[in-house]
């Protein structure tokens, strides 16, 4: 159960945003900078760095959210995001993402950890350096969204295919985007729903505050 009165038909970090959208729309704006707007890195790329750093620091919902998230932008490949979690040191992935993974999980173990070999191993594969800024910077905001996501105690079901839904849908649309468009409802406007295990296409990172935000900024 959370630590705080979350709503209750929200999983994870959606339930949190939906909580305190004064908070969620810069945390929305940063992800959506970091994972979906344009850059050399792939979002498949990205995502599997949000994945990589999040599996490590054992939370659940952003782990599997944003690994079913790459393997979307991955033509559906759960296997590879699965061995990127497990060592991505042997996964068929390109020497210059396996760079970017070491220097992420530096980061996750705290940034001091990060090594002039490693800059140097990504330097040799061809990483440029917003692409070793915006590395370390994925692996930083992951940190602070997984203590997010932990430190609340949030409801992060074991349904799957949830997960999966709600990935292609997210790498379909992109984060602020995938509920453009839908008339959405103050959550004071709902009834009291018991937690919802079937994906609600209504909903997303930015659709959770924009939802909540017509309620609680009226505060």
């Amino acid at each position: 159960m959370p630590h705080i009165a979350l709503p209750s038909h929200l999983p994870g970090i959606r339930a949190a945003m939906a909580f305190r959208p004064e908070t969620a729309q810069p945390l929305n704006d940063l992800v959506d900078a970091l994972l979906t707007a344009p850059n050399s890195l792939t979002p498949a790329e990205r995502e599997l760095i949000a994945t990589y750093v999040s599996r490590k620091n054992d939370c659940y919902y952003c782990a599997t959210i944003h690994g079913a998230v790459a393997a979307a932008h991955l033509d559906g490949d759960e296997d590879l995001v699965r061995s990127v979690k497990a060592d991505f040191e042997s996964a068929e992935i390109s020497p210059k993402l396996k760079a970017l993974l070491n220097i992420a999980g530096k980061v996750q173990l705290g940034g001091k950890h990060v090594s002039g070999d490693d800059i140097a191993r990504a330097r040799a594969e061809g990483v440029s350096d917003v692409e070793i800024h915006d590395t370390v910077l994925i692996a930083a905001a992951f940190c602070m969204f997984n203590r997010y996501v932990d430190g609340l105690d949030t409801v992060q079901p074991r349904d799957e295919d949830m997960y999966r839904q709600r990935g292609k849908l997210v790498a379909r649309d992109g984060y602020v985007s995938a509920s453009r468009g839908n008339v959405l409802q103050p959550l004071a406007s709902q009834p009291a729903l018991e937690f919802q295990t079937e994906p609600d296409p209504q909903f997303s990172f930015a659709g959770d505050f924009d939802k909540a935000a017509g309620n609680q900024g009226k505060r």
